[in-house]
């Protein structure tokens, strides 16, 4: 049997990290997280308790003072077979995928506190290995020791066509300059924040999808993992 390993996929925002994670989990059988969607839940539950404002100013006493209240769960759709984000017993998978949320994620996500706590989580979930996880700082902060790191970017534009298309099919109607917008300052935050910023790993492997088709992207990662637990 091929040993068991954690797969950390990083990268940009709207860059496909979670699809081509959770499809790589599925066709090799590990399980998979979004944490990037832990973040979203945070952001949601903020929002729907007024401690996050429209203009992005977070009750950072008050939001860490409530963390404990915040129960995150992940569980399979039966009827599509994906994993879906529960926030507290409610499904929240829609609404967590808004621009609302989009725009402000990267400010709480930011917050030393949040992190700690979303990471400690991230790292439990971990211990057994073969696990799938994307997000921005899983091969540097969450899994430093993963087996296999992979960093993944695109091209703004692309990035932000990507993101209109995938709100678009959910009949949310946006225009590609506020998207475009949103997709450069999230990295912008993600990249300049004090706790966590998003960078590359040194021992990550660059796996730039801009001119990739699925297929292709999916024998590149197959292929890594193959390398990486030795089966091939």
């Amino acid at each position: 049997m091929t040993k068991k390993i954690i797969v950390a996929i990083d990268g940009l925002s709207s860059c496909g990290k979670s699809t081509m994670a959770r499809e790589l989990a599925r066709e090799v059988g590990y399980a998979y997280i979004d944490t990037g969607a832990m973040y979203r839940a945070v952001t949601l539950y903020a929002l729907r308790h007024a401690l996050l404002s429209p203009d992005g100013a977070v009750d950072a006493a008050a939001l860490e003072q409530r963390m404990g209240e915040i129960d995150i769960t992940f569980r399979v759709n039966p009827a599509t077979g994906r994993s879906e984000t529960h926030l507290n017993g409610q499904n929240v998978e829609a609404d967590i995928r808004g621009m609302e949320v989009s725009a402000l994620v990267s400010r709480v996500s930011a917050l030393p506190f949040v992190r700690r706590a979303l990471v400690a989580q991230q790292q439990a979930m971990g211990r057994e290995k073969g696990l799938v996880m994307d997000g921005r700082d899983i091969g540097t902060v969450v899994f430093p020791q993963a087996e296999l790191k992979v960093f993944v970017t695109a091209s703004d534009e692309v990035r932000a066509q990507r993101r209109v298309d995938e709100l678009r099919a959910k009949g949310t109607d946006v225009s590609m300059e506020e998207v475009l917008r949103n997709v450069r300052e999230r990295d912008r935050l993600d990249m300049e924040r004090a706790e966590s910023p998003l960078r590359r790993a040194e021992d990550a492997i660059e796996l730039d999808n801009t001119h990739l088709t699925i297929e292709g992207q999916r024998e590149r990662l197959l292929q890594l993992f193959r390398q990486a637990t030795d089966g091939e």
